[in-house]
């Protein structure tokens, strides 16, 4: 989410997220094969809907954050709903549109100094599986966003702004693997960084027929060109298959560090038809 309430100009901590990506990363390269990221995970999979098939994606975000910066207790309270739309133009590339809208509040010392609620930018990506052998995938997604939301409230950049996301998939039944890394060219008119970099580890267990436990942990440079520490999170939840046409999910997210939301609720309900 790219607005006022994302934007923080503080001291950030410290940050676990080298460690838990190092342990993740172990793991990964020890798995001896592709079942998908899927919901609440942040973290994309190599997996495509197949040629004419349709998913769509609703899901919701409540998230916090609260610190004191220069003697102000500052609180940010929101909630982000979002419906992904995907359609399969081959079976191994996949049309991708993103549609989120978001309501926020921030108070310093009590005191309400932001409340609104936009629609943020629209995007547009593009998954295209290049390779995929004995359990293991490839992937490139590039996209877009395009300048729907209102920039000056702080919804969106205000400009078109566009990246590049490679991905890797690997399964081990019944555990699964997913890596992400990113880059995005944050076109903007809101004094942001331009040139953003991001990376995510992803796993995911079958703990039994169609129930996934999942963790997820990445960082993305702070688009905040005051701040060197990359907001870093964790996540964890689950998704449960109702049958081949809906699936549920929820997951609680974190942050490891202060540039990050303190506590993200997360639910959602995916369809594919």
């Amino acid at each position: 989410m790219k607005n006022r309430l994302g934007k923080k100009s503080f001291r950030c901590g410290k940050s676990r997220l080298l460690l838990l990506l190092l342990l993740l990363l172990a793991i990964v390269l020890k798995a001896p094969a592709t079942s998908f990221a899927a919901r609440p995970l942040v973290t994309d999979d190599t997996g495509t809907v197949g040629k004419g098939k349709t998913q769509i994606e609703l899901g919701t975000e409540w998230f916090s954050w609260k610190d004191t910066v220069e003697d102000v207790r500052v609180k940010e309270t929101g909630t982000e709903a979002s419906g992904v739309f995907t359609y399969g133009l081959s079976e191994s590339v996949d049309l991708v549109a993103g549609f989120p809208y978001v309501w926020g509040k921030a108070k310093e010392n009590g005191e309400t100094v932001f409340s609104d609620d936009g629609l943020n930018d629209i995007s547009l990506e593009a998954k295209w599986r290049f390779f995929e052998k004995n359990g293991f995938g490839l992937a490139l997604k590039p996209g877009i966003t395009f300048p729907t939301g209102d920039y000056e409230k702080g919804f969106g950049t205000g400009r078109v702004t566009y990246g590049l996301t490679f991905i890797a998939t690997k399964e081990l039944e019944p555990f699964a693997f997913h890596f992400n890394a990113g880059y995005t060219r944050n076109e903007n008119k809101v004094d942001e960084r331009k040139d953003l970099w991001s990376a995510s580890l992803a796993a995911a267990y079958e703990a039994i027929k169609g129930l996934n436990i999942v963790g997820d942990i990445g960082f993305e440079r702070n688009a905040d060109p005051t701040v060197k520490t990359a907001p870093a999170f964790a996540l964890v939840g689950l998704n449960y298959a109702i049958n081949d046409h809906v699936m549920l999910d929820a997951g609680y997210k974190f942050g490891l560090n202060k540039c990050e939301i303190d506590h993200g609720i997360i639910a959602g309900v995916t369809f594919n038809f």
